[in-house]
């Protein structure tokens, strides 16, 4: 029964650790740097006392190891569901859509979203198309693609994280 709570613990510990190292680094890539370096204290902290304990552990028991992994591959995805739920990005969408596509963009435009267009050439099929910019945010992101794909199925939609927007509009 010892043994079961010891994994419980490393479990529940690296499920801590790892969710704080993934959120850390997505506050990093967002120029939160103070809140990711108070993160990489406290997920170093908790790591060193989980990784002593898993090893300070006389057991030559597969459990150990197990747990341990699990709690990392948990804390993982835990970690990514908090980040992608409370850090909002900004997005570049790219789609390049048939010329003769007016209807996306008098869609987009009733939707409030502010559109950059470029008149592109095709020497492939010859068949005149535009390439659509668009800036939104994380919460609108899914629904200016489902927009765009129901306007033009056959649309090629690039999506970036954008680092920083200047003197442009998000939606």
């Amino acid at each position: 029964m010892d043994l079961f709570f010891i994994c419980l613990k490393i479990f529940g510990a690296r499920i801590l650790d790892v969710s704080i190292g993934t959120v850390r680094a997505n506050v990093i890539l967002h120029d939160k740097k103070f809140v990711g370096a108070f993160l990489a204290f406290i997920e170093t902290f908790l790591w060193f006392v989980v990784a002593r304990e898993a090893l300070r552990i006389d057991v030559s028991n597969i459990l150990i190891p197990i747990s341990y992994s699990l709690g990392f591959a948990s804390g993982t995805l835990i970690g990514s569901f908090i980040s992608s739920r409370f850090i909002k990005g900004v997005f570049m969408i790219q789609a390049v859509v048939d010329e003769n596509n007016e209807r996306i963009l008098k869609e987009l435009k009733a939707k409030g979203y502010l559109a950059s267009i470029l008149e592109l050439k095709n020497n492939f099929d010859g068949n005149p198309r535009m390439m659509i910019y668009l800036q939104v945010n994380g919460e609108t992101l899914k629904k200016a693609e489902k927009l765009i794909r129901r306007c033009d199925p056959d649309a090629f939609i690039a999506i970036s994280e954008t680092k920083r927007v200047q003197n442009g509009y998000v939606k």
